[in-house]
């Protein structure tokens, strides 16, 4: 299928089927803003949770933080997002539409970097403006380029009616949380440099022109990890965690590698070192996926400056003392969760023009891991069986009742979602052998398993 096609269909399949829905949709909804349905959120917590298990559970030397949203206002001060948070914004004369002018750059075919200075951008955007249309009107007269900041502001505990000038911010982004309790951290639990902290949380953007579905929206989660390091050794941790996350989308996440490429920033900010992009081949093109950045001392020092704490660190056994450097990897959830599906969509063609849509899902992923049905709603016997035996492998894994429709429906509907597995309760279960037919969701196969065996045969299946 053509990719603009696969788009609109990724898009209204996740609304039809329970994954994404377009938040407060029933008053006309709220642009660039999304809510996760039913096995949307599940997909959701199976790739948090596989990260996790990547980034904490599975290593030593790297624990986790769950950071307040709101932070005291000068921490985005120190972190330079009050006076460099902003993205280059030009208004159409026409119809007075704001768009983001590397955006509007990038749909007429030319590069901009994003971290390229006012100067630079309108530089570039000035000599391109013929080939530049409106993304509402199709217009092409534009205002110059002017900085637009991303910070989201917000009144909290400012009972002045001026809160305007002393604003509070949602935060731009989760790892300055990590930065600001280094030194808790490094004082309450057992760890030293080298090491990480890890944390997935919610982070906000006045993003004016959020767009690609959830790829770019204004409310979004991080799933970041800082690696606290010797400065002398910054650059080959830096080589070996792009080694890392490389192989979490390739195994973990089981994408093919095809879909996969490293991008090198061509104009890093004035404190990195090194900047490279993991980009997944979504249907509107690469783009970004995880970033992974040598941002040398820069968050430690900015901090240690503003708040007047010695944020250095003295190793107990040379005992010499240093400002640790930082490797950041820094995915975003949700762009991460339309990765997944937009790898696991599938269309084929099952003979006399008949097409079964199927979400590929690694088995780990998948919202529902088996669906339990009775061959027929009307037989108690059958009914009562097949509830048995969900309410058997529930505490075990996520699991559906289905006993709506004929049992190759049921089968396509499970398919969408992603369900690796489906049984089904017939008379033979009943009256003869105690077992079940148990159907795989990729190869359509169908065999024979003993009620009795089947939290072993799923515990097999699912690597457990």
């Amino acid at each position: 299928m053509a990719e603009e096609n696969k788009m609109d269909k990724i898009i209204g399949f996740c609304k039809r089927r329970g994954f994404v829905y377009p938040s407060s949709e029933i008053y006309g909804g709220f642009a660039a803003v999304y809510d996760y349905g039913p096995y949307g959120v599940e997909l959701k917590n199976a790739i948090r949770d596989a990260w996790w298990k990547n980034m904490v559970k599975d290593r030593e030397d790297i624990v986790g933080l769950d950071a307040a949203i709101f932070m005291l206002p000068k921490v985005w001060e120190a972190s330079g997002h009050v006076g460099g948070f902003a993205d280059p914004l030009s208004e159409c004369k026409k119809c007075h539409t704001r768009s983001r002018v590397d955006h509007l750059l990038e749909d007429a075919g030319v590069f901009a970097d994003e971290k390229m200075s006012e100067e630079e951008i309108n530089k570039i955007f000035n000599e391109n403006k013929k080939k530049i249309k409106c993304l509402k009107c199709g217009g092409s007269d534009f205002s110059e380029a002017r900085s637009f900041n991303l910070l989201v502001k917000s009144n909290l505990g400012n009972f002045t009616g001026d809160w305007d000038k002393e604003p509070t911010y949602l935060r731009g982004e989760t790892c300055q949380g990590i930065y600001v309790n280094f030194k808790n951290v490094l004082d309450s639990a057992r760890v030293r440099v080298p090491f990480g902290i890890a944390q997935i949380g919610k982070a906000f953007r006045n993003e004016i022109t959020a767009r690609q579905f959830i790829f770019r929206t204004r409310e979004f989660e991080q799933m970041e990890m800082q690696y606290f390091v010797h400065p002398s050794v910054a650059a080959k941790e830096y080589e070996r965690w792009k080694e890392e996350r490389w192989k979490f989308y390739a195994e973990d996440l089981g994408f093919d590698a095809k879909n996969l490429r490293w991008h090198e920033h061509e104009n890093l900010v004035f404190y990195a070192k090194a900047a490279f992009d993991i980009e997944y081949n979504y249907p509107f093109g690469f783009k970004e996926l995880e970033g992974v950045h040598n941002r040398s001392d820069y968050d430690l020092t900015q901090h240690a400056k503003f708040s007047g704490e010695d944020l250095s660190y003295l190793d107990p056994q040379t005992k010499e003392k240093f400002v640790p450097w930082v490797v950041e990897t820094s995915a975003g959830l949700n762009r991460t969760l339309l990765a997944v599906i937009c790898e696991a969509y599938n269309e084929e063609d099952v003979g006399e023009g008949d097409v079964r849509v199927v979400l590929k899902l690694k088995k780990e992923l998948a919202p529902v891991k088996v669906a339990v049905f009775p061959l027929l709603k009307n037989k108690p016997q059958l009914v009562e069986k097949a509830k048995e035996i969900f309410n058997g492998l529930k505490t075990k894994h996520t699991c559906e009742f289905d006993d709506n429709g004929n049992v190759g429906k049921r089968y396509r509907r499970q398919d969408e979602i992603g369900t690796p597995y489906c049984i089904t309760v017939d008379f033979d279960t009943i009256e003869k052998d105690n077992s079940v037919t148990v159907r795989d969701r990729d190869t359509m196969k169908q065999e024979r398993v003993g009620v009795g065996e089947l939290a072993g045969y799923f515990h097999q299946k699912f690597n457990l």
